[in-house]
């Protein structure tokens, strides 16, 4: 009988080995998770900043949530990550670019006990992949500390002919102050002021971004608009419940064919109508993608911010009230919206659901509200 308290020759090979396995893996995991640049990403970075950037576009994708959708073949995807593949293509399709992505991923753990970064960081520039890094997104100071402090370590500064953007795809971003955002931090707050933050953070004191893609549910509103206009000239958004909190991105491929003019204005209705071309051919929803001119639209945000925050306010009230019920609405379906300035500074493309009582809306004003609804 073998004496189990003694090792023979054999097991001391077998634990150098378990105990390198080990040391190696923990090298990796800590190594993987570094955010130092490489000598390569060094040389790299040097040789490309050499070739003309003519566009920066800030890409955000939220996947902290549940994105899983099933196509006609029942095939199982993660809309954060289709998200993501064409992202890098727009990054790998624009040689006179830098492009910024940010995937905000579920909070993980290695071996059960160690946590690992849940952001990933690419930076594409020329149309080649600079940096590609792990991150923490988890930050008391700030919702969006650790990525702004990504951009400005890379980004190429602006100069007054360079074309900027600032791409947001994930959920309905709320504008109460309700938890629940991230699926991995269910108690920290996430709402349209955050995000306000942020951008302002990514630009500091530099201009606005030309053009925002604001790619959620519900993102058309007065105040989401008001708010986030301070740091885009033109945004693009759905008022309306947006299938998978998708717009099609393939337009932004080769910017350096579809924008040789530099007008962002033009631009962002070509692809607001491209995204609108392709929802309606894969969904059945109500489908509305709507161009607000930022500088034209202010006359009528700012005739409706009393009535709005008014109404806002009584919102919040009732929240709680087990009896109340909250729904979102078209602005233009209550009267004190109802303005001739409306209409100005908005291009809408709209189209009914084909199912369902929304089927008889053929109509909509781009601004979304929300209402009590009695019980």
């Amino acid at each position: 009988m073998r004496n189990p308290n003694r090792l023979s020759v054999m097991d001391f090979p077998y634990s150098f080995f378990l105990l390198s396995v080990c040391a190696v893996l923990l090298l990796l995991l800590f190594s993987s998770c570094s955010a130092n640049l490489s000598v390569q990403h060094e040389i790299i970075l040097s040789d490309s900043s050499a070739q003309a950037v003519h566009y920066s576009i800030v890409c955000f994708i939220h996947g902290d949530g549940d994105y899983i959708y099933h196509d006609t073949n029942g095939k199982k995807y993660k809309a954060d990550e289709q998200t993501l593949a064409a992202a890098k293509k727009v990054a790998q399709q624009n040689p006179y670019a830098e492009v910024f992505i940010f995937h905000q991923k579920p909070r993980r753990h290695f071996l059960l006990f160690f946590p690992l970064r849940d952001g990933e960081f690419f930076y594409y520039r020329n149309g080649q992949l600079i940096v590609n890094e792990l991150y923490w997104r988890d930050n008391e100071k700030s919702r969006f500390q650790n990525e702004v402090d990504l951009y400005h370590r890379f980004h190429e500064n602006a100069k007054p002919e360079m074309v900027s953007m600032f791409l947001y795809y994930g959920h309905e971003i709320p504008e109460l102050d309700v938890a629940g955002y991230d699926a991995s931090y269910p108690d920290r707050k996430f709402t349209i002021d955050d995000l306000t933050t942020g951008m302002k953070d990514f630009t500091r004191d530099s201009a606005r971004f030309d053009l925002m893609v604001l790619s959620t549910c519900f993102g058309g509103t007065p105040h989401s608009i008001s708010a986030l206009g301070s740091f885009a000239k033109t945004i693009i958004a759905s008022p309306e419940n947006l299938h998978l909190s998708y717009f099609d991105l393939s337009s932004l491929e080769r910017l350096d064919l579809r924008m040789r003019d530099g007008d962002v204005p033009t631009y962002a209705k070509r692809f607001a109508s491209q995204a609108f071309d392709q929802l309606t051919k894969d969904t059945q929803t109500e489908v509305s993608v709507v161009v607000y001119d930022v500088d034209r639209v202010g006359e009528f945000l700012r005739s409706v911010q009393m009535v709005y925050n008014h109404n806002m306010s009584a919102v919040k009230k009732e929240k709680d009230d087990l009896f109340s019920a909250i729904e979102h609405c078209d602005c233009a379906d209550l009267p004190e919206y109802v303005l001739p300035t409306m209409n100005a500074g908005v291009d809408i493309f709209y189209r009914p659901a084909l199912f369902g009582k929304s089927k008889i809306k053929q109509n909509h004003s781009g601004w979304e509200c929300l209402r009590s609804v009695a019980p």
